[in-house]
């Protein structure tokens, strides 16, 4: 069988002397057996594309791993992964023992945490989502602050911001985002709304119709310019009996009651409730009232 050229071997070929570097020394790339690899806790991407998996695999299998993986050296003599779980899981799809790999060391759980996290947040591929959930981890987990983080990965702390306030969006709208059904801009126009509700509507004319991010923009700002208006015109002797009467509605019934009706009078009473025990409890307020 003929020989393996250097490309064929991948990028521990490539590197003179990479696989002799010793297992304390970091700040080098070596070939690290895999199975001395621990999964990254602090990953971000939760799904990946077991298709896509298969292609690299066979990828790595003819060309060998090109980029190398980062990894942090542990105490005992293992490893954690930082960055490069699709590289990992293609290459032990493709049954190699060892991965070129980029030996960084934290020195305590939380650089470690903070290190993952930002290094997976860097990545081109990752949804919005996930790196708005990789950013408010870094808040939560590593107490960085907007600012910190902006010169952590190089981002605006503007930037950071906007993506922080997609996790107030339905999460509806935000599986939405992860699956590429809208996009970023769609997302950001939606926000300007402060109703769940009429965000998931317009969420779901996007889909329905193909809006463009213009063509949403357009729309949050006639919402919200009729909703300002309403907001300022001075209310009537009877539409302020109507507020008065939804409010004693919503405190007998301990639930939000919503009243509607046209010019004409015609309209409809909607009690809400959020589980079984609060429609029996609104059921046993009627039962009461028939007795």
């Amino acid at each position: 069988m003929a020989k393996k050229t250097a490309l064929g071997k991948g990028l521990g070929a490539l590197i003179e002397g990479a696989s002799k570097v010793e297992d304390g020394v970091t700040g080098f790339i070596k070939e690290i057996e895999i199975n001395k690899i621990n999964p990254n806790p602090y990953q971000p991407r939760k799904e990946f594309d077991e298709e896509a998996l298969e292609e690299l695999a066979e990828s790595i299998k003819a060309m060998g791993v090109i980029q190398p993986i980062t990894i942090n050296k542990n105490d005992d003599g293992s490893f954690t992964l930082i960055s490069g779980e699709r590289r990992l899981r293609a290459a032990k799809l493709a049954h190699l023992e060892t991965i070129p790999a980029y030996i960084r060391s934290a020195s305590d759980t939380q650089e470690m945490m903070e290190m993952a996290l930002v290094e997976n947040i860097q990545r081109v591929d990752l949804d919005p989502i996930s790196i708005a959930l990789g950013y408010q981890r870094l808040i939560d987990e590593c107490q960085l602050t907007q600012e910190k983080m902006s010169e952590r990965i190089g981002k605006k702390r503007s930037t950071i911001a906007n993506y922080l306030r997609l996790l107030k969006l339905p999460s509806q709208i935000q599986l939405g985002l992860k699956t590429n059904t809208i996009s970023m801009g769609h997302a950001r126009a939606l926000i300007s709304i402060d109703d769940s509700e009429t965000q998931l509507m317009i969420y779901k004319e996007i889909i329905k119709h193909g809006f463009s991010v213009r063509k949403v923009e357009e729309i949050v700002r006639e919402y919200n310019e009729d909703k300002s208006q309403k907001t300022n015109k001075p209310k009537t002797p009877k539409e302020n009996i109507f507020e008065q009467l939804q409010d004693k509605l919503s405190d007998y019934f301990s639930t939000k009651v919503s009243l509607s009706r046209n010019n004409k009078g015609k309209g409809k009473i909607v009690i809400n409730f959020a589980n079984d025990d609060e429609l029996e409890h609104i059921i046993s307020i009627f039962d009461k009232l028939n007795h």
